[in-house]
C-alpha cells in the first residue's frame, strides 16, 4: 500500500485499515470493525467509516487512479495497449433506484438491482481506471466514453485497444475508427453476414494449418483461428443442447414462445402445418462448421496473426481481475444504498486489488510459489507480542519467514 502511493493521499489511517482488512478479511464494514479490534486492538465506530466514505469518492478517485497508472508504467513501461470489460454487481436489496436496476446478470442474479462496473487494465491486468454503470444499461455504450477520458487524462499515444464480443457493435467500430484507435475485438462469427460465414466454412483449417485472415476492406479483417481443444468443446455443448432439445420436443413442453434465437432454440422450427415444433437439422448441422473457430476484428495491419490473437488472449487478465474481486476480495453482494458510497465501496475495491496485484508480483520475482490464497492465510496467522510499542514476533513458519522477508 505505501509502496505503490496509496498512503500520500490522504492523512488518515482508515483508508489503509479499509483496504488491507478487504485483503486479509473481506466482508462488509461492520467485519471491518470486528476484524481490527480483535487482531489490532483498533476501535471504529461504524459511522466513522460511513462519513469517511460519504467523502471518499469524490474527492480521491481521479488521484488514486493516478497514482494507479503511475504504477503501472514503473512496472510495465510504455502503456500501449488497453483492455477493457464489463461485469455485475448485485444488491441484496429488492428496491431499484437510479443507478441499482434489474439487468442481464453476469453473476445469474437476474431479480437483483446491479451495476455494472466497466474496468480498464494494462497488460497482465494491472488495473488504470473504471467507470460504474445502471444495471441495465448496454455495455457497449461504456466503452468509448471512458476510454477517451483517459486517453486525455494521461495524454498517452493512442494505444490499441482490446476488448470481447459484447462490445462489437457497428457503431463502436465506426467511433473507433473516427478518434483512430487501432483495436481488436471479439468476432461473433455466427453472427456475421451470409457472406463472411461462407467464407469462413469454405477454411480447411487445423491443427497444422490453423489461422487465415479474411479481408472486409483495405482497413478492416478478420483473423480466424482454429483449435482442436475447442472444436471438441463447441462438439459437446451443441450435442448436448440438441439432447436437451429433443427431451423437450417429446414431452411437448415446448409452445410458439420457444421459436426465437436465444441459445439453442434458434435449432428450433414450426412445422408447415403451424402446429408441431421440431428441429431444423440443416441449421444443427451447419453450425458444426464453426466448431473450433474463433474470430477476432482488427483493423491494425502493422501486427501479424499471431500477435493480434496474443493480445486478445491477454484479456483472460481482466477476467481474472473480475473473479479475484469477486471471490478473494468479496467485492459483491453490495450492502450500501446511497450512490456515493456504491461508488466509494467501488473506490477502495479497486485500490484493494492493486495492492493485490503488487503482492502477487512480490511473490512472482521472488520465486515464492505459495499460491496466493495461502500467502494471505500465511499473513493472518503471523503473531507477536507488543510492548512500549514494539513488536516482538513469535516464531514463524518457513513459509511466513519468506512471506516477512518480503516487506522487512
Amino acid at each position: 500500500f505505501d509502496y505503490i502511493g496509496f498512503s500520500k493521499i490522504i492523512d488518515d489511517e482508515l483508508l489503509k485499515h479499509l483496504v488491507v482488512t478487504r485483503l486479509i478479511n473481506p466482508g462488509s464494514k461492520l467485519k471491518v470493525i470486528e476484524y481490527l479490534k480483535r487482531y489490532r486492538n483498533i476501535d471504529i465506530d461504524i459511522m466513522k467509516i460511513y462519513r469517511f466514505m460519504d467523502k471518499f469518492h469524490l474527492k480521491y478517485k481521479e488521484e488514486i487512479e493516478q497514482i494507479a497508472f503511475e504504477y503501472t508504467k514503473k512496472v510495465l513501461g510504455k502503456i500501449t495497449v488497453l483492455f477493457y470489460d464489463v461485469t455485475t454487481l448485485y444488491f441484496e436489496a429488492s428496491s431499484e433506484d437510479d443507478l441499482r436496476k434489474v439487468g442481464f446478470s453476469k453473476d445469474g442474479k437476474f431479480t437483483k438491482p446491479q451495476i455494472i462496473l466497466g474496468l480498464l487494465t494494462s497488460l497482465e491486468g494491472y488495473p488504470l481506471g473504471f467507470e460504474i454503470h445502471e444495471g441495465n444499461c448496454y455495455e457497449g455504450k461504456t466503452f468509448i466514453p471512458m476510454l477517451e477520458k483517459f486517453q486525455k487524462k494521461f495524454n498517452i499515444e493512442k494505444p490499441i485497444v482490446v476488448a470481447d464480443s459484447g462490445l462489437l457493435s457497428k457503431a463502436n467500430i465506426l467511433e473507433l475508427e473516427k478518434l483512430n484507435y487501432r483495436y481488436i475485438l471479439g468476432a461473433r462469427i455466427k453472427s456475421s453476414s451470409s457472406e463472411i460465414k461462407n467464407k469462413i466454412v469454405s477454411l480447411t483449417l487445423n491443427d497444422e494449418k490453423n489461422i487465415e485472415t479474411i479481408y472486409f476492406s483495405k482497413n478492416q479483417k478478420m483473423i480466424v483461428s482454429y483449435s482442436q481443444q475447442r472444436a471438441k468443446k463447441d462438439r459437446y455443448t451443441r450435442t448436448k443442447n440438441y439432447e436437451k432439445l429433443k427431451i423437450k420436443i417429446k414431452s411437448g413442453n415446448l409452445t410458439k414462445a420457444h421459436l426465437n434465437n436465444k441459445g439453442y432454440n434458434k435449432y428450433l422450427v414450426l412445422s408447415d402445418s403451424q402446429t408441431t415444433i421440431s428441429i431444423d437439422e440443416d441449421k444443427y448441422n451447419y453450425d458444426s462448421s464453426f466448431d473450433g473457430l474463433k474470430g477476432f476484428v482488427t483493423n491494425d495491419f502493422s501486427l501479424n496473426p499471431t500477435q493480434i490473437i496474443e493480445h486478445y488472449t491477454n484479456l483472460w487478465h481482466i477476467e481474472r481481475a473480475f473473479r479475484i474481486s469477486k471471490t478473494d476480495l468479496k467485492i459483491r453482494p453490495i450492502y450500501h444504498r446511497l450512490e456515493h458510497r456504491i461508488y466509494s465501496h467501488i473506490l477502495i475495491s479497486f485500490v484493494a486489488y492493486t495492492v493485490y496485484k503488487e503482492f502477487d508480483r512480490k511473490l512472482k520475482i521472488n520465486n515464492i510459489s505459495i499460491k496466493r490464497k495461502n500467502a494471505i492465510g500465511f499473513i493472518k496467522s503471523m503473531y507477536g507480542i507488543v510492548h512500549d510499542n514494539e513488536i516482538s514476533l513469535l516464531e514463524l513458519s518457513p513459509e511466513q519467514e519468506q512471506i516477512y522477508k518480503l516487506f522487512y
